[in-house]
């Protein structure tokens, strides 16, 4: 896996894994950028960290093969299902390589993996578990154990103390790693009003690069008092900070994921990429997209934000109320 929003959409498959197979060794091969949201996982023994571009070289593929081949593998698990992925798979020496066939088996993993699954459901998650069938796995319990550690949780917890946030409060991520995922900096900073005025709700502003703290600043500069600027976090910060917010908006990224891995009420905004595929799960969460910004992943990633224009504020203030009641029904 690369992106940090796939890696923590897979992790209920090595949840399954380990609740099913409690003395097996389960290795996880990963992108350094991404590999925070699996080290220190419980469920996982050991984490294989691939450096951005490692299958274009080599010296590195052969690298890899040696440290996956050492732990003799019997079964790997392609949830990606594109040529890096399988490669990875393929290199490990497992006899049984399982993956996706059809549309979720892209370019030359329906060859380097011999095992192939057509998955019913088009979630990722969904589609990742599916591909536990094979081995007597159907219909897991969906559980995440998104990792933590004491000290930072304290870390966090001190942060917070340092913010005039005033008890409970909303989490805002303006950022996306596509321009056609973004929203405008004005609309966020209206909902962050609307939460402070009709919810009582301060909004905590997140931010990971320069240009989304400019972001951030945007929104806090047009927010009249309701939010609150992020001071910068590493991402095993920015998850226990995700633990403590009473809701969370955000377009598809990676820390939407991980609100939704620790049980955060989160909302997802969506135009260039489907809720049906990569979705906040489960409930109380939700995604909203009025239109799906067509064409290949290519053009949508090129794409500008006009789908994601065609969310109103509106609306989103109005999901927020329905969230936020919904999961105030549910601790009652």
């Amino acid at each position: 896996m690369s992106a940090i929003g796939d890696t923590v959409l897979t992790l209920p498959v090595a949840c399954a894994l380990r609740a099913r197979f409690p003395e097996a060794f389960i290795g996880w091969a990963v992108e350094e950028k991404s590999s925070a949201m699996v080290v220190g996982h419980p469920c996982v023994d050991q984490v294989f960290t691939l450096p951005r571009g490692w299958f274009l070289s080599l010296k590195k593929c052969k690298s890899l093969r040696d440290e996956l081949r050492a732990h003799r593998f019997t079964v790997s698990i392609d949830c990606q299902g594109n040529t890096k992925s399988s490669l990875a798979c393929w290199l490990s020496g497992a006899r049984h390589r399982i993956g996706c066939r059809g549309q979720y088996g892209t370019e030359l993993s329906t060859y380097l993996n011999n095992i192939l699954v057509t998955p019913e459901r088009p979630h990722l998650t969904d589609r990742c578990v599916e591909l536990l069938a094979p081995i007597g796995l159907t219909n897991p319990e969906i559980d995440w154990q998104l990792p933590g550690n004491e000290g930072v949780e304290h870390a966090a917890a001190r942060l917070l103390a340092d913010l005039p946030l005033q008890g409970q409060f909303a989490i805002i991520n303006p950022g996306a790693t596509w321009e056609s995922k973004l929203w405008e900096m004005d609309r966020f900073a209206a909902v962050a009003r609307y939460l402070g005025e009709r919810r009582g709700l301060k909004s905590l502003v997140v931010w990971g690069s320069n240009r989304e703290l400019d972001f951030a600043n945007q929104i806090v500069s047009a927010a009249d008092g309701h939010a609150v600027l992020a001071p910068r976090t590493s991402l095993q910060e920015l998850v226990a900070v995700l633990r403590q917010g009473t809701i969370f908006i955000s377009s598809d990224t990676g820390p939407l994921h991980m609100s939704v891995a620790v049980g955060t009420p989160s909302i997802g905004l969506y135009g260039a990429t489907r809720p049906a595929d990569c979705g906040p799960y489960g409930s109380p969460h939700a995604g909203i997209q009025v239109r799906y910004e067509s064409g290949s992943r290519n053009e949508r990633r090129k794409a500008d934000n006009s789908a994601m224009r065609e969310i109103s504020v509106e609306r989103v203030c109005c999901e927020c109320d329905h969230v936020l009641d919904a999961s105030l029904c549910k601790v009652a």
